[in-house]
């Protein structure tokens, strides 16, 4: 039997949005050129940061779903976000060359990205697990 299943799970909202809220100001200040971090941490762990923030965004919005249910919700809109990318009409590509477009849909399609959300979400779903251990 999945171990989440037999767990009754009820996440604290307060909690899913202040969560969210942090990640983006940390994701914010990782690209911001501020913090020396190489080319490749900072892209790929601001894609990492991204997917953390989904992961919680998510758990706000389904505060009753198994932690693994909230990883494939999380990771199925990441990939689905990546993927559209590889779509370039000029109403969806006019809404990418926003500064909110862009952070929220991207541009370019990038593989090595679906790897970075997976981690992500990996660090969400483990914090998850272990506040949950520490209550």
């Amino acid at each position: 039997m999945n171990p989440d299943a037999a767990q009754k799970i009820i996440r604290s909202r307060p909690v899913y949005v202040f969560a969210p809220a942090l990640v983006v100001g940390i994701g914010l200040l990782w690209r911001s050129g501020h913090l020396p971090l190489s080319p490749f941490i900072s892209k790929y762990g601001g894609d990492a940061l991204w997917a953390l923030m989904v992961f919680f965004g998510f758990g706000f919005v389904f505060t009753r779903v198994s932690t693994l249910r909230l990883v494939l919700i999380s990771i199925c809109f990441a990939w689905a976000i990546e993927f559209s990318q590889l779509y370039h009409a000029h109403w969806i590509d006019s809404i990418r060359s926003t500064r909110l477009g862009h952070l929220i849909l991207g541009s370019t399609f990038n593989s090595p990205d679906l790897l970075a959300y997976m981690i992500g979400v990996a660090f969400g779903a483990a914090g998850e697990r272990l506040f949950r251990k520490s209550r």
